[in-house]
C-alpha cells in the first residue's frame, strides 16, 4: 500500500487537476471516463460531447481512462477517433500517463494505435523515463522493443538509466543496460556497465548478489570486457567483488590475453598485481606475450618481459612471439624481443623462421632488423623453401633485394628442386625474374623432374616471363624427365602466344616426348585447334606416330575434336593410318561414338571396310557399343553387314551378344545373315542364349534364325542356355520348338549340360518338356551320375526320381570328372584404356603444390581473434548457418552384433554363436548350415567365408586356379589382362545362397615405367 500511496502522490504532483475536475458541462463525461463507466461515456458521446474535451489542466477522457487502466474505455475512445497523442498543458500524452502508472495493457493499446513512443513533455520526460522511474520493467521492455530511445534525457540531463539507478531499480537498470549502445548489443547488464566503465551501475547490480563472473554467449566475463576497453575502475570493483583474474573464456582466453592484445598497459599491470598467470595459454597455445607482440604493443611486450614472460614459448604450431611481431611488421616490438635475447632463428613445426614470415608478408623493415641481428638468410623450411623462395612467390621485390644483399643463395633449391627463379617464373613476378637474372641466376637449372623455369612459366601461361627468359638465354627445347619441352606444355594448355613465341625462338616443332608424342599430338588430344594450326603452319608433321603408332588424327578422333581433325585432313593427314592393333581413326571415332568425326573421315575417303588386327571393321565396334548413328552412317557409306572378324564373327554376333535390339534390327534391315557361323560354329542366336538376350533372340527367330543350329562341337542354342543357367532363354527356345534331346559331339543333351552346372530349375523345365533322363554321354554318363560326381544334392534328388535304376551310377566313384563347355566368343576388343587411343605422359602438377598452397596458413590457425566485442555483433545468417549436431552412432563391436543377431532370430537346432568351422581345402569343400571359413592350402591366398544359415542345403563348393592357355574355352579377356594372374573358377555354377557370402581373392599388381 505504501507503493500505491507513493504513486498517488506522484500523480497529484504531476497532474493536480486529476483530483479537481471542472464543473462545466463536460464534467460528467470526464468523470465517467476516469471511473471506467463505459455506458455513461457512450451516452455522453451520443449527446455530441466533444471526445477530446479536457479540463483546465488539459486532461481529456483518454488521459483519465489510461491512468486507471480502463482498457475497454480506452479502446472505445480510440475507435471513435480520440487523438492518441493529445497532450496536457505540461505536454504529457496518454502514453506518458499509462507508462507512469504501469498500465501495461493500455501502453500496448496506445502504441498499437500509433502513439509516439519518444514524445517528450515540457521538462523532457519520455514515456520510457516515466516507466523507468517507477520500476515498471515490463513496460520498459515493451517500449524499448517498439523503438523507445533510452538516450533521450530530461532538461536536467537525466536519462531513464540514470533515474532507475538513482531510485535503486535494479531490474530496470539491467533491462536498460542490456539494451544499450544503439540497440544491437546482446550482452548481460554487468558487461555493459564494464564496457561503459559505469562503476555506479555495476555496484548496484553486484549489490543484488550478482555473480561477478557472469558470462556472455561467447564465455567472456565483465573483467574480459573491462580489460578490452582498459577500464581500470570497473576492473578494480569486479576484482574486489571476487572476479576470477584468470577466468578462461572461449578458447581459454583470459583477461590478461585481452588486455595484452589491445595494448591496455594499465590493465596488464593491474591484472598482474592481482595474480594473473603470465604464462596462461589459449587453446592454440598463445601466451599474453604472443598477443602483445602480434598487435605491436611494445610497451606491453616490455612490461611482460620485465615480469618474466616466457620469451621462447611456442604455440601449438610452433610460433614464438618473434614470429608474431614479424607477421605484423612491428619493428619496435621485434627489437624489444631481440634485446631480451629472443632466438632470431627460432623455428615453427614447419621450420619457418621469423625471416620466412617477414618475407611472406613483405615486411622489409622487420626483415632488415632480423638480418642485422644475424638471421640466417638461407634457412630452409620443411619443404626446402628459403625466405628468398617465399619472397619470390609473394612478389616481395624489396625483400628479395634485401635478402640477396645479405648473402641469400640465388641457386638454393627446395625438395622438388625449385630455385627462386622457378618460383618467380611460375608466379609471374616479372620484376623479380629480371632482378634475379641480373644477379646471374641460371635460367636452365632443372628441378627433380628436369623442368626449367621455362617449363614452369609455360605451365602458368606466363607469356611475358617466357619472353624475358628466352632473351636471357634460356634453352628453348629444354627437356624434362619425360623428354617434355615447354612447347609440349604450351600446346596442351592451348596458349597460342607462347607456342608462337617458342617457335620464333627456334623450338623444334616435331620434338617428341619419351613416348614419341609431338606437340601436334598433344594439341590434337586436347582439342587446341588454334595451336594445331600454328604448328602445322610451322611444318609440324601430320603423319608423325607415337610409340604405339598413333597419328594426331587418331587422337583427334578419340576425343571428338572436330576442328583439329578437319585441320589435319586439310594438311593431308593419312585418313586410314593404322595404329596399335591396326585400328584406324575411323575405328577410334566409332568406338568413342563421335558421329561428326566419323562422318568427316568418311567424307574424306576413310574406308568403312578397314580391318583391325582382330579383323574388326568400324561397324563391328559400332554394333558392339550400340552406336546407332555411326552404324547407320557406316552402312550408308557401304560398310558390309556380314563382314567377318578373324574368328569369323559378324557385327550381328556382337550386337546380339550385347542385347542391342535396335542395332540388331538395323543390321538385319541391311541383309545381315541371322545364321552366319563363326569359325567355331557360333551363330548370333548362340550368343543370345549365352547372355539371356530373349528380346534379340525373338527378332532373330522372326528373321529366319535356325532354332537348333549347331556349333562345331554340336552345341545348339538350347545347350548353351542350359550351360549358362539362362532359364528365360530355355523357356523361349522350348516354346519355339527347340529339340530337347539333341546330343553334342560327346553325347551331351541339354539335360546333361544343366546337371553338370547344377541348374535345378532348368532341369525341371527340361523334364517337363520331355527331356530323356536316361540318356547317356559317349562316356556312358547320365545327367544323374554327373550331378552325383559334382555333389549337387538338390539336382541328384530331382533326377533320382526319374532316372531308371539300371542307369544310376554309384555316387562314391573316385574317377575325376572333366567339365564340358560349349564354345564361346574369343575376341580381343578395343578397350577404353588410354594405351589404345594414345595418351601423353604429361607430368602432373602435384610436385608443385607448394607454389599454390599458402605455406603460412599455420599462422592463421594460431592467430585467434581475441575480440570480446564479438557478442555485440548480430549475424543475421548465424541461425540459418548453424548445423544441428548429429547423433553419433555408437561403435558396435562384433559381440554386440552377435547378441543383436541372436535376439532377432528364431531358435533352431544350430547354435549360431558357435565358432564357425575354419578348414583348409585343395580343390573343394562341403559347407552346410553351420557355415564356415575355408582357406586354400596351395598358397593361393583365396579364402571363402560362408556365414551361418547362408547355405540352403549341404553343398560342395569347388575352387580351381586355371591357366588361360590350358583352357579349351577360356573366358573373354581384353588385351593386357591376366598378365600377372590366373583365372579362378568357382562352382557349382549358379549356386544360390540365402545371403551374401565373402570371397577373398589375392590382388596382383605390376610396375610399368615405375608406375603402379
Amino acid at each position: 500500500m505504501v507503493g500505491s500511496d507513493k504513486v498517488k502522490n506522484m500523480f497529484k504532483k504531476k497532474f493536480p487537476s486529476l483530483s479537481s475536475l471542472g464543473s462545466d458541462g463536460n464534467t460528467s463525461f470526464l468523470r465517467a471516463a476516469r471511473a471506467g463507466h463505459l455506458d455513461k461515456v457512450l451516452e455522453q458521446l451520443r449527446n455530441n460531447v466533444d471526445i477530446n474535451t479536457s479540463n483546465a489542466n488539459g486532461l481529456n477522457a483518454l488521459h483519465l481512462a489510461s491512468k486507471d487502466g480502463h482498457v475497454h474505455v480506452v479502446t472505445e475512445l480510440l475507435k471513435r477517433g480520440a487523438n492518441v497523442d493529445s497532450a496536457t498543458k505540461k505536454g504529457n500524452t496518454a502514453l506518458h500517463i499509462a507508462s507512469l502508472a504501469g498500465q501495461e495493457e493500455v501502453v500496448r493499446l496506445l502504441v498499437e494505435h500509433g502513439a509516439s513512443v519518444n514524445v517528450q513533455s515540457q521538462n523532457g520526460f519520455t514515456p520510457l523515463y516515466m516507466a523507468a522511474q517507477e520500476n515498471h520493467d515490463n513496460v520498459v521492455k515493451y517500449l524499448l522493443a517498439n523503438g523507445a530511445n533510452q538516450s533521450l534525457a530530461t532538461e536536467d540531463g537525466f536519462t531513464p538509466l540514470a533515474v532507475a539507478m538513482q531510485q535503486g531499480h535494479d531490474k530496470v537498470v539491467a533491462v536498460l543496460l542490456e539494451n544499450d549502445t544503439r540497440g544491437k548489443v546482446r550482452l548481460p547488464a554487468l558487461h555493459i556497465a564494464a564496457k561503459k566503465d559505469d562503476c555506479k551501475a555495476a555496484a548496484l547490480l553486484l549489490q543484488n548478489e550478482h555473480n561477478p563472473d557472469v558470462t556472455s554467449k561467447s564465455g567472456f566475463t565483465p573483467l574480459h570486457i573491462a580489460s578490452h576497453y582498459g577500464n581500470e575502475g570497473i576492473a578494480n570493483l569486479l576484482l574486489n567483488k571476487g572476479a576470477d583474474v584468470n577466468y578462461s573464456a572461449k578458447h581459454n582466453i583470459t583477461p590478461l590475453h585481452v588486455a595484452a592484445k589491445w595494448g591496455k598497459s594499465n590493465m596488464v599491470s593491474l591484472l598482474l598485481e592481482k595474480g594473473a598467470n603470465i604464462e596462461s595459454k589459449t587453446r592454440d597455445g598463445l601466451t599474453p606475450l604472443h598477443c602483445a607482440a602480434r598487435s605491436g604493443h611494445e610497451q606491453v611486450v616490455d612490461m611482460l618481459l620485465e615480469r618474466g614472460a616466457p620469451i621462447s614459448c611456442k604455440t601449438k604450431n610452433g610460433l614464438a612471439p618473434l614470429h608474431m611481431s614479424s607477421q605484423g611488421d612491428h619493428v619496435d616490438a621485434a627489437r624489444i624481443l631481440l634485446y631480451h635475447r629472443a632466438p632470431v632463428d627460432e623455428v615453427t613445426v614447419d621450420y619457418l623462421t621469423a625471416l620466412h614470415v617477414a618475407a611472406h608478408c613483405g615486411h622489409a623493415r622487420v626483415a632488415k632488423l632480423l638480418l642485422d641481428r644475424k638471421a640466417d638468410p638461407n634457412a630452409r623450411a620443411l619443404n626446402g623453401f628459403t625466405p628468398l623462395h617465399i619472397a619470390c612467390k609473394k612478389n616481395r621485390i624489396k625483400v628479395v633485394e634485401l635478402l640477396l644483399k645479405h648473402g641469400a643463395s640465388i641457386e638454393a633449391t627446395t625438395e622438388s628442386g625449385l630455385t627462386p627463379l622457378h618460383v618467380a617464373s611460375f608466379m609471374g613476378c616479372m620484376n623479380i625474374v629480371i632482378y634475379l637474372l641480373q644477379n646471374e641466376a641460371n635460367p636452365d637449372v632443372p628441378t627433380v623432374r628436369g623442368e626449367t623455369p621455362l617449363h614452369l612459366a609455360a605451365r602458368a601461361n606466363q607469356t611475358d616471363i617466357i619472353r624475358i627468359l628466352l632473351r636471357n638465354g634460356a634453352q628453348v627445347d629444354a627437356r624434362a624427365r619425360e623428354q617434355q619441352t615447354p612447347l609440349h606444355i604450351a600446346a596442351r594448355l592451348g596458349n597460342v602466344d607462347i607456342v608462337m613465341l617458342l617457335l620464333q625462338h627456334g623450338a623444334a616443332v616435331d620434338c617428341t616426348t619419351k613416348d614419341l608424342y609431338s606437340a601436334l599430338h598433344i594439341a590434337a588430344k586436347e582439342g587446341q585447334d588454334e595451336v594445331a594450326a600454328v604448328l602445322l603452319e610451322n611444318g609440324a608433321s601430320p603423319t608423325a606416330t607415337t610409340k604405339k603408332g598413333f597419328t594426331p588424327l587418331h587422337l583427334a578422333a578419340k576425343y571428338g575434336n572436330m576442328k583439329v581433325a578437319r585441320l589435319l585432313l586439310q594438311r593431308d593427314a593419312p585418313v586410314d593410318a593404322q595404329g596399335k592393333n591396326g585400328v584406324t581413326p575411323l575405328h577410334v571415332a566409332s568406338h568413342y561414338d563421335h558421329q561428326n568425326v566419323a562422318l568427316l573421315l568418311l567424307d574424306k575417303g576413310a574406308s568403312p571396310h578397314a580391318t583391325a588386327k582382330n579383323g574388326h571393321t568400324p561397324l563391328h565396334i559400332a554394333a558392339k557399343k550400340n552406336q546407332m548413328d555411326i552404324a547407320t552412317t557406316l552402312l550408308e557409306y557401304g560398310a558390309k553387314a556380314n563382314a567377318e572378324s578373324k574368328a569369323g564373327f559378324t557385327p550381328l554376333h556382337l550386337s546380339a551378344q550385347e542385347g542391342h535390339i535396335d542395332m540388331s534390327s538395323l543390321l538385319l534391315d541391311h541383309q545381315a545373315d541371322t545364321n552366319h557361323k563363326a569359325k567355331n560354329g557360333l551363330t548370333p542366336l548362340h550368343l543370345c542364349a549365352q547372355e539371356d538376350r530373349v528380346s534379340v533372340a525373338s527378332v532373330l527367330v522372326k528373321n529366319g534364325a535356325e532354332i537348333d543350329t549347331t556349333t562345331k562341337a554340336g552345341y545348339t542354342p538350347l545347350h548353351v542356355a542350359c550351360h549358362f543357367g539362362q532359364l528365360n532363354m530355355v523357356r523361349f527356345l522350348l516354346d519355339e520348338g527347340s529339340k530337347v534331346s539333341t546330343s553334342t559331339a560327346v553325347g551331351y543333351t541339354p539335360l546333361h549340360q544343366a546337371a553338370q552346372q547344377g541348374h535345378c530349375a532348368i532341369i525341371n523345365t527340361l523334364l517337363e518338356h520331355g527331356a530323356p533322363p536316361n540318356a547317356t554321354t559317349n562316356q556312358g554318363q547320365t545327367a544323374l551320375s554327373i550331378a552325383q560326381k559334382l555333389g549337387y544334392i538338390s539336382v541328384v534328388e530331382t533326377l533320382k526320381g526319374v532316372t531308371e535304376p539300371t542307369t544310376i551310377t554309384p555316387s562314391g566313384t573316385d574317377e575325376k570328372y572333366k567339365v564340358v563347355s560349349p564354345e564361346t566368343m574369343q575376341e580381343t576388343f578395343m578397350s577404353d584404356s588410354e594405351d589404345e587411343g594414345g595418351e601423353d605422359t604429361l607430368l602432373s602438377e602435384q610436385p608443385y603444390r607448394y607454389l599454390t598452397v599458402d605455406e603460412m596458413k599455420s599462422l592463421g590457425d594460431d592467430s585467434l581473434p581475441i575480440d570480446v566485442r564479438q557478442d555485440e555483433r548480430i549475424d543475421s545468417n548465424r541461425e540459418c548457418m548453424t548445423v544441428p549436431p548429429t547423433a553419433v552412432d555408437d561403435t558396435i563391436s562384433p559381440q554386440h552384433l552377435k547378441e543383436a543377431y541372436s535376439q532377432f532370430t528364431t531358435p533352431d537346432n544350430i547354435d549360431i554363436s558357435k565358432q564357425t568351422m575354419h578348414v583348409g581345402f585343395l580343390v573343394s569343400f562341403l559347407v552346410d548350415a553351420r557355415g564356415g571359413a575355408m582357406r586354400g592350402c596351395r598358397h593361393s591366398g583365396v579364402r571363402v567365408i560362408v556365414p551361418p544359415r547362408r547355405a540352403s542345403m549341404p553343398m560342395r563348393v569347388t575352387c580351381r586356379y586355371l591357366k588361360r592357355d590350358k583352357l579349351s574355352h577360356p573366358p573373354p579377356l581384353m588385351e593386357g589382362e591376366a598378365l600377372a594372374s590366373r583365372i579362378l573358377e568357382l562352382g557349382p555354377v549358379g549356386a544360390k545362397f540365402l545371403g551374401p557370402v565373402m570371397i577373398e581373392v589375392p590382388h596382383f599388381g605390376s610396375l610399368r615405367g615405375k608406375e603402379r
